[in-house]
């Protein structure tokens, strides 16, 4: 094991044992009070060997297969797309509509998505995030990354032999408009390394297959923190992609991340198993997403707003009711917290767990790829 992957373990090992949650906790109080053109990215994050609880309960190519294809999940799970239909909110269409649909919903909300998502969680949205940020351990593992770097540039070595792959890449899948992307740029101090020469020793792709939300995002991006960090440094990219055959080798990334976007693909295992290809082993995937909530009261609360005032906030601000009542009917119809526990497990991942957020309304999904 390399110098850098010691010490990368030894972070690793304590933000997981000092400051994740354990597996399935309910941290319901934690929202309330608590606190282009394109490039890809090539180390691994060290997977951790403690004894935190796990939920037991319960060649690469870029051509996409047919969707209908997906073999079947174990256990009493079935396919997620098992024949040629699907859902799009509680309307059913062709496996070859959907996509399509979903592409068009995002294209007309893109400009006023963010500020929608202010309206419709009244902000929660960004504590979801920063919990997202502090359970990755980005902060700690960027710091750490840094000073290695530093030490073996005093020394005029290399590091891990090679200068030219990042010592810690990151991939935000369904992350147009930046928001998730911008928290591990800052954690990891990204843009005051950009006022330095040469590339980022740290790395963040943003992948979405709308164009529209990436054009937002990285109009976002160069006004946030100038060009340097996207054209010089590289440490932000955005590229164009499917989730379920992503445009990356084998074996590329570190974190794989994906608010609020799982829910919207056509066929979540096919892109469960794309996750797994592209990180390394050892690396981690992350799921942040609307889930369903555990407490009766507040879930007929929830219904009543979901149905009676997203769609209203919808037209209102966006002047588009028909894409906010799809969005509100795909958190119905997306997975239980135990069935994306078993999908993941039947994608391949392992130690996979999850933690609820304000009663369940969102859950984040963890797992890491085998050695």
């Amino acid at each position: 094991m390399t110098a850098a992957r010691r010490l990368l373990a030894k972070v690793s090992a304590y933000n997981l044992n000092h400051s994740l949650p354990r597996a399935n906790r309910n941290i319901s109080q934690i929202p309330f009070g608590h606190g282009g053109k394109y490039t890809t990215a090539h180390n691994s994050i060290a997977r951790r060997q403690s004894s935190t609880a796990t939920n037991n309960d319960t060649s690469s190519s870029t051509t996409p297969p047919p969707l209908s294809s997906s073999p079947q999940s174990p256990g009493s799970i079935d396919s997620y797309v098992s024949g040629p239909t699907t859902h799009f909110g509680y309307e059913s269409v062709s496996i070859n509509e959907k996509e399509g649909r979903v592409k068009k919903v995002f294209e007309n909300v893109a400009d006023s998505y963010d500020v929608m998502n202010d309206f419709m969680s009244g902000g929660l949205h960004r504590y979801w995030k920063d919990e997202l940020l502090r359970m990755t351990g980005v902060e700690p593992m960027s710091k750490a990354f840094r000073r290695r770097a530093s030490l073996n540039y005093a020394k005029k070595e290399g590091v891990d032999g090679s200068d030219d792959k990042s010592l810690l890449s990151i991939l935000d899948v369904a992350g147009g408009t930046g928001d998730v992307a911008f928290r591990f740029v800052d954690a990891a101090n990204c843009e005051e390394r950009a006022k330095s020469s040469g590339k980022d020793e740290i790395s963040v792709t943003v992948c979405d297959i709308n164009p529209e939300m990436l054009r937002v995002g990285e109009s976002r991006a160069r006004t946030k923190y100038g060009s340097a960090l996207l054209d010089d440094t590289s440490a932000l990219t955005f590229v164009e992609g499917n989730a379920q055959y992503l445009p990356f080798d084998d074996e590329s990334f570190d974190l794989y991340t994906i608010a609020f976007g799982l829910r919207n693909v056509t066929d979540v295992d096919m892109a469960l198993r794309d996750a797994l290809r592209v990180l390394k082993p050892g690396g981690r995937f992350c799921c942040l997403e609307f889930s369903h909530v555990t407490n009766a009261p507040l879930a007929q609360l929830y219904d009543t707003y979901s149905f009676n005032v997203i769609p209203k906030l919808g037209e209102m601000v966006a002047n588009d009711r028909d894409s906010y009542q799809y969005l509100v009917e795909s958190i119905r119809k997306f997975c239980t917290q135990e069935e994306l526990v078993s999908r993941m497990e039947g994608a391949g991942f392992e130690d996979v767990k999850y933690t609820n957020m304000t009663g369940g309304i969102v859950a984040v999904h963890e797992g890491w790829k085998p050695l």
